[in-house]
């Protein structure tokens, strides 16, 4: 009985193992393999286009250190992730909070507010120039009802990076909000009922009850912003091309211009790498600082 049934248990696990060999093998040919390949590219010097491929160690990675430009683009991406990170968990936990009320025509607004997150970047970016624009804009058609002449916003070294954080902050806002609703509602109602029977008001239940509940949520959404923050590509790619003056030239789209515009492979894998290992020290840290609070 015990063998018939380590038979059967063998024979299920090779039907398994046949039934995810091309999905395995897709997922090794298309993601892997490049991950693996661009380690091994970061330690040369080589183009895109061919060509012959010199070992030169870590002369990449010395040469990224050396660079006043990915100086500039990484000061930038973490300008962008101070930017858009708290404030946008904020926005996301308020509006989360309003639409877990009773509210008539909640499910509107959520779908409104999650619209933005199933919405093509391209799309949302092309919007957004034109409610930047300073002349036909939306933005600057408001400041000037109230006496105010708005700035160039994109075409504006000093506002520039700002606008494409309030693209980020408002693009996110959805996701991060479902997130946070789903937390709130697995909050047990009566926890509730036992502050406001101890006289506590809708702040006093927020901070004391809310709060300290949501914190796994809030940890995640934390983490999860912060990795998303560091890949910013779509619309500075689409708004701005990294300028002007290079203020909002970030991590991403550094790579991207040193690997398809100058042809640099090696040096564009070597600080792809450079940013993978940010963002997985970041992430450790998170968790470590988060579990400690815990």
């Amino acid at each position: 009985m015990n063998t018939c049934g380590a038979r059967l248990h063998s024979e299920e696990r090779k039907t398994a193992f046949v039934a995810l060999l091309p999905s395995m093998a897709i997922f090794c040919l298309f993601t892997v393999y490049p991950v693996i390949y661009s380690l091994y590219l970061s330690f040369f010097d080589c183009s895109l286009l061919g060509g012959q491929k010199t070992f030169i160690g870590f002369g990449n990675y010395a040469r990224m250190m050396a660079s006043s430009d990915f100086r500039v683009a990484l000061a930038n991406t973490a300008k962008y992730a101070i930017g858009t990170v708290p404030i946008g968990a904020t926005l996301s936990m308020f509006v989360a909070v309003l639409l877990n009320m009773k509210l008539r025509g909640r499910g509107l607004y959520r779908v409104a507010y999650f619209m933005p997150v199933v919405t093509s970047m391209v799309a949302v970016a092309i919007v957004w120039m034109w409610v930047f624009d300073p002349y036909y804009g939306l933005f600057n058609a408001l400041l000037e009802k109230v006496g105010i002449s708005g700035p160039a916003w994109l075409a504006d070294p000093r506002w520039s990076l700002p606008s494409v954080i309030m693209l980020g902050i408002w693009k996110n806002l959805g996701y991060n909000m479902v997130i946070f609703l789903a937390g709130l509602q697995d909050v047990p109602a009566e926890y509730y009922e036992s502050a406001e029977i101890d006289g506590a008001g809708a702040w006093q239940k927020f901070l004391y009850v809310t709060m300290p509940l949501m914190r796994t949520t809030i940890g995640f959404v934390l983490v999860m912003s912060t990795i998303k923050s560091f890949q910013v590509f779509g619309q500075v790619y689409v708004m701005t091309g990294g300028g002007p003056m290079n203020s909002t030239m970030v991590l991403v789209y550094y790579i991207y211009r040193q690997a398809f515009e100058f042809y640099k492979s090696g040096y564009a894998s070597a600080v792809a790498w450079f940013l993978f290992a940010l963002i997985l020290v970041l992430t450790m840290l998170q968790k470590r600082l988060l579990k400690a609070e815990d």
